[in-house]
């Protein structure tokens, strides 16, 4: 999804440029194909909440000129928590957004009268800015009545939902082509640098073949790394696999309505006594038995009248080498099942029995230790970056192809770009702040 972003931007920025898309796969698979495809607004630095702003204002830009082919919804992301005040969560809220945190941020406590509004409605354009802020479980209960009981505060954050990745990618594709850019399917196994560009060598189908280029962009996703060591660069990212799973809905577990839900919550997953003393035995399966951390996600899949959910859990903290068809664990659907039963209880009708129909998927979140994106000039002259997009590829998509065709084009560029390029590492301020934080966002 960013290589075809970076290429659409530059397409029009700059529509004499002969541009190439090298795939060894079919364009929006790999990782993009297991996308969560949802986006958000708020994030624990006002740099990156900056920058996904200006990110889905693009998307905006592209469902009115596209009469919202890429399905873009918004009915927010929820964010729960048993905690009664949690004062670091509401600090980073009110640090993400920086000096407008004031105007964007709205509370309902329980002694105040609530103006609180639900998203009843998914219409992007019609949908409040900000985030709600609403205490009390009894509250709670009144707007969330699916949610666990013990929830205390609730966060809204209102300009979220999700958009179809795969129409976002058709619609960039076809723009790409119309303007004389072409996909080649092959592999890069070789890059030479010289003066005036690059000698890239690939493998594909149809036999090897040599591509002459002035100008690079690596957007790899989780093979970043590799065609950086071709140039003779090394860069900071590792790959981490996350899960996720989908399936119908037949016993109407959630309402349709609901946003995107996170529960913020550690836990220890909900087996039976039998279950746990089962996992303790073996030291390969004894971390399920122990606590977990919390950001267990589920939302509606399909629209009002659709019938699928999703479920995901980006538990894995472990780096791993990077692979074309990545193993999935086929203890995930009940081991995520379990943990989002713990905020919504209907859930717990599906244990044991989940439906045979289901989808079971994976992909790599390729991260910098901060958690922010690599975007802008690599070392090497005339090489440019666009990776390390985590978990919100298809989210920060646009603005990364932006502000790299932006680069490459030497045209201004929002005051936060160079902050998210390589040249951040030579910042040792910002970059003992950053990872002295611990939270970077990880959802």
């Amino acid at each position: 999804m960013a290589g075809i972003a970076c290429a659409y931007y530059l397409a029009r920025q700059r529509p004499n440029l002969r541009i190439a898309i090298i795939d060894q796969q079919a364009p929006m698979s790999l990782t993009s194909a297991a996308s969560g495809e949802n986006y958000r607004n708020w994030w624990p630095h006002e740099i990156m909440t900056e920058f996904t702003d200006h990110s889905i204002d693009l998307l905006e830009e592209i469902a009115r000129r596209y009469d919202n082919r890429i399905h873009m919804t918004r009915r927010g992301y929820v964010l729960a928590t048993r905690e009664p005040q949690p004062d670091a969560l509401l600090e980073e809220l009110h640090r993400g957004y920086g000096p407008k945190a004031s105007e964007r941020i709205r509370i309902h406590g329980k002694k105040f009268p609530s103006t609180y509004t639900p998203a009843i409605s998914s219409d992007w354009d019609k949908s409040p800015d900000g985030v709600d802020i609403i205490q009390g479980s009894e509250r709670i209960r009144q707007c969330f009545p699916q949610f666990d009981p013990g929830i205390e505060t609730v966060l809204h954050i209102r300009r979220a939902g999700d958009i179809s990745g795969q129409q976002l990618g058709s619609l960039m594709l076809e723009s790409i082509r119309a303007l004389g850019g072409i996909v080649i399917s092959a592999r890069v196994v070789e890059i030479a640098s010289k003066q005036n560009g690059f000698t890239l060598k690939l493998a594909g189908r149809e036999g090897d073949q040599v591509l002459q280029s002035e100008i690079l962009v690596n957007a790899a996703g989780p093979y970043i790394a590799e065609i950086a060591a071709m140039l003779g660069e090394r860069l900071p990212v590792e790959n981490v696999f996350q899960q996720k799973i989908a399936f119908a809905d037949a016993l109407g577990a959630i309402d349709r309505r609901m946003p995107f839900s996170i529960d913020l919550d550690g836990q220890s997953i909900d087996w039976t006594d039998q279950e746990r003393e089962m996992l303790l035995e073996d030291p390969k399966t004894a971390w399920l038995a122990r606590p977990m951390p919390g950001g267990i996600h589920c939302r509606p899949e399909g629209g009002d009248q659709g019938k699928w959910i999703k479920l995901g859990w980006a538990y894995n903290r472990a780096s791993s080498p990077t692979l074309d068809n990545p193993p999935i664990d086929p203890n995930f659907p009940d081991i995520v099942l379990r943990a989002a039963s713990r905020l919504h209880g209907r859930l717990k009708q599906y244990y044991g029995r989940l439906p045979r129909r289901i989808t079971h998927y994976g992909g790599y979140y390729t991260m910098t230790k901060e958690n922010w994106p690599l975007i802008g000039p690599m070392r090497t002259k005339g090489a440019f970056i666009a990776g390390a997009l985590s978990g919100f590829g298809t989210m920060a998509a646009c603005a990364t192809g932006s502000l790299c065709a932006g680069w490459i084009s030497q045209a201004e560029l929002p005051s936060f770009a160079p902050k998210l390029s390589l040249s951040r590492y030579d910042d040792k301020m910002l970059m003992g702040e950053l990872l002295g934080d611990p939270n970077t966002g990880v959802l």
